[in-house]
């Protein structure tokens, strides 16, 4: 019977201490590899906590890792280098993202999401925006859902 040990990690900055060593201690791994292998699987996630689970065989004590991703905010959030959301999204504007920042966070997000495809996974990541006060290529977010939908960047979600 596999045990699953989960925790929320900050990216590529795991260690052996709490909450992971005296998680994983009980289970026999070796837990400095389980810390590597973590921290090499986060590690584009640096400055974000990101939820982790540990899958441990503890007869083989072979182990398993898989990497959540934070919430599309968080993305956001950091791919902008701001402090946080617009506390009235309606009037208050606290930053710009790029459609090709934003099809970024949705390939990051796009196996925890229901999108069909790339292009529907970016309006997600856009709606995201319109609740943040956060504009792309310069316009509301809505607008440029509408222009995704008439395919005026169907050049950048080639390849």
């Amino acid at each position: 019977m596999k045990q699953v040990v989960e925790s929320l990690v900050e990216g590529g900055k795991a260690s052996p201490g709490p909450p992971l060593g005296p998680a994983l201690g009980p289970l026999g791994v070796n837990i400095s590899a389980v810390v590597a292998a973590i921290n090499e699987k986060t590690k584009d996630f640096a400055g974000m906590k990101v939820p982790v689970k540990v899958i441990v065989d503890p007869k083989t004590k072979a182990f398993e890792i898989e990497v959540g991703t934070p919430p599309t905010s968080a993305l956001i959030i950091k791919e902008l280098g701001i402090e946080k959301g617009s506390s009235d999204a309606k009037t208050s504007i606290v930053g710009n993202l790029s459609i090709e920042q934003a099809i970024k966070i949705a390939r990051m997000k796009r196996d925890g999401m229901l999108a069909a495809d790339l292009k529907a996974a970016t309006k997600e990541v856009l709606g995201t925006c319109v609740s943040m006060g956060v504009t792309v290529e310069g316009k509301p977010a809505k607008e440029v859902q509408r222009e995704i939908d008439e395919g005026k960047y169907d050049d950048k979600f080639e390849g």
